[in-house]
């Protein structure tokens, strides 16, 4: 996708989409929350003009939801002051997702988190 605000909407979309066709709908407005952070901070942060989005389901009710830039940069977790607009999106990150984290890789990174809903059988 374009490293642009913009594609935080398509990347929602995206998301939704993914969990519908697994069933697990009643976890897309997490989904969609943590992929609209992931995104934004990829647009502030990272480097060249476009960023991926990952959307997997590793095991039944799991969905793990990633973003890769080109930058080798870790996020920094920190709360925001009370005159900022920045600073919010990884404790919301952290206070939806089941985990978080980041994995280097040769070119950059990826920053990835994972929601849970109900198993069902």
């Amino acid at each position: 996708m374009p490293r642009v605000s913009e594609s935080a909407a398509a990347a929602r979309r995206l998301v939704r989409v993914a969990l519908a066709v697994w069933g697990l709908e009643d976890m897309a407005d997490d989904g969609a929350l943590i992929v609209s952070e992931l995104v934004a901070n990829a647009v502030q942060h990272a480097r060249r003009e476009s960023v991926r989005v990952i959307v997997e389901c590793p095991a039944a009710s799991c969905v793990r939801i990633g973003v890769v830039d080109f930058s080798r940069v870790p996020p920094s977790r920190r709360g925001p002051d009370d005159e900022s607009e920045h600073g919010r999106g990884l404790p919301l990150v952290a206070a939806v997702a089941k985990n978080w984290g980041t994995d280097p890789l040769p070119w950059g990174k990826r920053v990835w988190a994972e929601i849970h809903g109900e198993v069902r059988g």
